[in-house]
């Protein structure tokens, strides 16, 4: 993350949805990382990606 808030275009290039191994989109709006395979949303908190399944939120 940058101190601006943005997530770090080469951080989202390593980063992968620990459930598929696939892409993430950021969600700057809500501080989300998106996994579209998963149907699951990823929280930031302060800063830090918090890449665990029981953290994240179900995208309908």
């Amino acid at each position: 993350m940058t101190s601006s808030g943005n997530v770090d275009p080469k951080l989202l290039e390593i980063l992968v949805c620990p459930m598929t191994k696939g892409p993430l989109e950021y969600d700057a709006g809500r501080q989300e990382l998106i996994s579209r395979a998963a149907k699951l949303a990823y929280p930031i908190r302060d800063g830090i990606p918090i890449m665990l399944p029981e953290e994240a939120r179900r995208l309908d």
